[in-house]
Formats: C-alpha cells, structure tokens, sequence
C-alpha cells in the first residue's frame, strides 16, 4: 500500500482525529473511506450531468 504526505491546519486534523477517535478508525481509514464518499458522490454527479447534456442536445437536434 502506497503512502503519501497530505498537509492540513492543525485545527482540521485534531477534528479529523476526533472523528476517527469517535468512530473507533485510525485516521487512514476515515480518510480512504471520506475519499471514497466524494469519489462516488463526484461520479453520480458527473453522470447525472452527462445525461442531462445528452438531453439537451437530443433537443437541440430532434
């Protein structure tokens, strides 16, 4: 597994770390698992945005 550097405020990581603290994670997991979130929620939103161009454009031509 790959490691990377990520720089934030301290303020966000100690809210980070309370999170994961809550949630019983270590920090790497909530981190994957909120990418993984706004990964998902980025490609439903990409494919909602293509269907309505292919809507847009089916009208424009039909």
């Amino acid at each position: 597994m790959a490691k990377i550097l990520v720089t934030m405020p301290d303020a966000f990581l100690d809210k980070v770390d309370g999170l994961a603290n809550n949630e019983q994670r270590t920090r790497s997991e909530l981190i994957r698992e909120a990418l993984r979130t706004y990964m998902r929620r980025v490609s439903v939103n990409q494919s909602k945005r293509a269907d309505e161009n292919a809507k847009i454009l089916e009208n424009l031509l039909g």
